[in-house]
């Protein structure tokens, strides 16, 4: 029965565990900037294909077009890699943390195969299909032949960019919540 002086049913079922440990220090803070940063410089990139995509669809005489040529110049989006320094930083949390955390986390857990899910996503999808509307862009766009394949293309890609957006604010949700 429950002691009414003193605790309540606290006091009963024993004291609670103690909760993590909030990791503190520069390390733990420039690792989770970092980690941060490179969660939204990559994610960013992603959205800013999207919304060029979308631009690229509508064709070369739409207003915009020469930053859409500007943006899907030919070569790899750096920005857009930015997405492989998540993990590195995550990892590096997890070791800078002092046991605070542990890679079996659900939080880590769940947080890792979101990223992979958006990775996979990126390296299928969307940046192949970068590659095509960068193709496109700056060899045959004023071509109207090219408006179908183009057209499916950056529908493709801002498909894609939707779900890695769904995952980037889950991943963020369970990264702050850490349930």
């Amino acid at each position: 029965m429950a002691s009414v002086h003193g605790g309540g049913l606290q006091a009963m079922a024993g004291p609670a565990a103690p909760p993590h440990p909030v990791p503190t220090g520069p390390l733990f803070s420039i690792l989770l900037v970092l980690h941060v940063l490179c969660a939204l410089v990559g994610f960013g990139a992603m959205v800013l294909t999207a919304v060029q995509a979308v631009r690229a669809g509508a064709g070369p005489s739409a207003p915009g077009a020469g930053t859409v040529r500007r943006y899907f110049r030919p070569g790899p989006n750096i920005a857009g890699r930015f997405l492989y320094g998540v993990p590195v930083f995550g990892f590096a949390l997890l070791a800078a943390s002092r046991h605070a955390f542990d890679a079996a986390d659900g939080f880590v857990v769940l947080g890792l195969c979101l990223w992979v899910g958006a990775v996979a996503l990126a390296e299928a999808v969307v940046w192949p299909g970068e590659r095509r509307i960068q193709a496109v862009v700056t060899e045959s766009w004023d071509d109207p032949g090219t408006a179908p394949g183009l057209h499916a293309t950056c529908r493709r890609v801002v498909a894609a960019v939707a779900v890695e957006v769904l995952a980037f604010l889950a991943a963020t949700v369970i990264m702050i919540g850490k349930p």
